[in-house]
């Protein structure tokens, strides 16, 4: 445990965050590097190079000019030992190559299936039915480009390609992956990690009216049985055999002509296959990524709607137990895109992204990729998909905190094994939230196994074993396996909560041996109580935050430790069983300062609008025993004692421990509170300083 707490004290590199990094601007060779060294210097050693809109129309995508500056990119990050992720498309949604396939060739556009009283002369008439013409047709859908006028609805907008046809994917592989491959294939493996795919769409953007088709695609229908006529009831919403032969012959289209083509060429070409499909319950296509990954956008989770409930509270769990199921390393979530609160884009403080960060780690995902860095906030770039959550933030320089805390989740979540005693068994876009939501209150751990793998399941002695991994519990509605306890609860929880507390979460894990708690404080309100830990072992207490380690207090109870647990809004603790008595007695004891000031002890001294800062100043008598400074204000908070930085604070309650050798005469504090940029850059004033 020692030598685990020392890992996570200092992880190494390869679990830095991996931000999406917008290339957005005029770009210039010196200013890339610049920015990557910034990077760098912050703890960030990793980025995916995002074209994005805002590039000029000198540099064309995939073009001779833009390769020479992702070169550049390319070659500092190598020299700088950093990692790089590649992006396929220019911008996004992936699999049309910016609409070059389409310009090459008209056929290769998307189509749909639509339902109409009277066929256009470009439709292919499929069949009659009593509520009209089901017709393939192009669906006109769009991807955004990385030019400005190349936006959703925008005359430029580039055309999406057809990605359930085979040509038009092998297209795309061509036009993208092999120009990335030659250009920079000797960096493949060592400095290039992977290839991003970002939500292909099948349909194209802004289309309505149709569902996915593709060309040949209604020959596959009738020769696997099913009946034109019946797909009438995709737009009745009236299930019927065909469509559900449909549902399943288009994500098997998918699958196997999108993903798996995208994932055999980057195992031939020794890197990973990364991203993220559409939808946050896509999990059975991602078996074909060798980094599974979701992405948390738009806030579909957040602290004011919580984490259990909707289609997209699946997401982080999504791809944490598709990667365990298919043996990968590692999985990842693209997090913090455009979600800004209310109508506000850039009002997203740090207790948000602290918030969601705790909530991706302790359902497994063990990769961050922030979006996003944006390589120019100038003009109207910085109004696409705010905020900037790197340089471009308040936090920018203490951003190595964030780095640090990102780092040491994915280290704990990649190299310990998770207890998950229940199964749940899911389909595609239908993972049952519903379901898994009073396991997550109840803190016990499960795994979700998709349908695909399903036969691979068997019964032994009352335990469903699937792909080596026991389960003494199933979530099931066919009754496939009905010796298997069907109710979760007579399975031990992680950890027993007295009183409950549907707000907490936690994962037990194990690392060689060593039983570990994962809890993090999912709600908004401070949790209290006691919890019973199932280990006969004494326990010992690890902040992630701080890297600070000490003694827990525990009382052994039938075989098990009781302590009494706070955590704050926002707050998450690591506990670890220490078998090892010389290792424990080795901790230090936690010893809070004996006296305490807040807001009341501080006066404003001085304004600053232009930096959106308010300093306090306080001047407090001796305190043998330190100080503790807590304090209630928005947003960020830096606290120096007798001009000595004691620390910085990105959410309330701010909490600032000055050390009793400092407090020993009486001490001046000077505290800077920093406000959100949605003062510069959005349309309403956000309150910030003391409360």
């Amino acid at each position: 445990m020692q030598e685990f707490l020392d890992h996570l004290d200092h992880p190494a590199r390869e679990y830095s965050p991996l931000p999406f990094w917008f290339l957005n601007g005029d770009l210039k060779h010196e200013e890339i590097r610049r920015q990557l060294r910034d990077f760098c210097d912050h703890g960030v050693y990793g980025v995916v190079l995002h074209p994005r809109m805002g590039l000029p129309k000198r540099i064309g995508y995939l073009s001779p000019v833009f390769f020479r500056y992702l070169r550049t990119a390319v070659e500092t990050a190598a020299e700088l030992d950093m990692k790089v992720v590649l992006y396929d498309e220019g911008m996004y949604p992936s699999g049309s190559a910016g609409g070059l396939i389409v310009k090459e060739n008209p056929a290769l556009a998307s189509r749909g299936l639509g339902l109409t009283d009277r066929p256009l002369p470009t439709d292919t008439v499929l069949c009659s039915t009593a509520a009209g013409y089901l017709v393939e047709r192009f669906s006109g859908g769009t991807i955004r480009g990385v030019h400005f006028g190349e936006d959703d609805g925008e005359k430029n907008a580039p055309p999406s390609a057809d990605i359930l046809n085979p040509a038009a994917v092998q297209r795309f592989i061509g036009l993208t992956h092999d120009a990335y491959a030659r250009e920079f294939g000797s960096y493949f493996g060592s400095t290039i990690i992977g290839i991003f795919t970002d939500e292909p769409s099948i349909l194209g953007r802004n289309v309505s009216g149709l569902f996915p088709w593709s060309a040949g695609f209604a020959q596959v229908f009738t020769q696997a049985g099913g009946c034109p006529e019946g797909l009438a009831g995709l737009f009745s919403g009236k299930e019927n055999s065909d469509t559900l032969l449909y549902r399943q012959l288009i994500l098997q289209r998918e699958s196997e002509v999108y993903y798996g083509s995208l994932s055999r060429w980057c195992d031939h070409h020794g890197i990973a296959l990364m991203g993220h499909p559409h939808q946050s319950d896509d999990i059975e296509v991602l078996r074909h990524f060798q980094v599974p990954g979701q992405d948390l956008v738009y806030r579909m989770v957040a602290p004011e709607k919580g984490g259990v409930t909707g289609m997209d509270s699946v997401m982080g769990k999504c791809g944490a137990d598709m990667a365990y199921l298919m043996n990968r390393r590692r999985n990842a979530n693209e997090c913090f895109g455009a979600c800004g609160r209310a109508d506000d884009p850039w009002h997203f403080p740090g207790s948000d992204m602290k918030w969601m960060i705790d909530y991706l780690a302790v359902r497994g995902v063990n990769m961050f990729i922030p979006h996003a860095f944006y390589y120019s906030l100038l003009g109207k770039r910085r109004a696409e998909r705010p905020p900037d959550v790197g340089p471009g933030n308040i936090w920018w320089p203490y951003y190595s905190q964030w780095a640090s805390y990102m780092a040491r989740m994915s280290c704990l979540r990649t190299e310990t094994d998770t207890i998950c005693p229940t199964a749940v068994l899911c389909r595609n876009r239908d993972m049952k939230p519903e379901a898994a939501a009073p396991l997550f209150q109840s803190q016990r751990g499960f795994r979700y196994i998709p349908e695909s793998m399903w036969k691979e399941c068997r019964e032994e002695k009352g335990v469903l074993v699937c792909r080596g991994k026991r389960y003494s519990a199933v979530l099931e509605e066919e009754n496939l396996f009905p010796s298997v306890p069907h109710d979760p609860r007579a399975v031990p929880p992680d950890c027993v909560c007295l009183p409950p507390q549907k707000d907490l979460r936690a994962a037990r894990l194990v690392w060689r041996g060593q039983d570990i708690w994962l809890l993090t404080n999912e709600g908004t309100s401070p949790l209290s109580g006691d919890i019973l830990l199932p280990t006969a072992s004494p326990l010992g207490r690890y902040d992630l935050w701080t890297g600070k380690r000490w003694k827990q207090k525990s009382l052994p109870e039938n075989g098990m430790q009781r302590i009494s647990l706070t955590l704050l809004p926002f707050e998450s603790t690591l506990l670890f069983a220490c078998a090892d008595p010389s290792f424990r007695e080795a901790l230090p004891e936690k010893i809070m300062p004996g006296k305490t000031i807040s807001n009341q002890d501080f006066s404003l001294i001085q304004e600053e609008p232009a930096s959106l800062q308010k300093i306090y100043a306080a001047q407090v008598g001796p305190s043998p025993t330190g100080l503790l400074v807590e304090l209630e204000a928005e947003e960020m908070t830096a606290l120096e004692v007798n001009g000595q930085f004691i620390g910085v604070s990105f959410w309330s309650p701010h909490r600032f421990e000055v050390p009793a050798a400092m407090t020993q005469s009486p001490v001046s504090l000077r505290l800077t509170v920093t406000g959100s940029l949605a003062n510069r850059y959005g349309k309403t004033p956000i309150f910030y300083g003391l409360k």
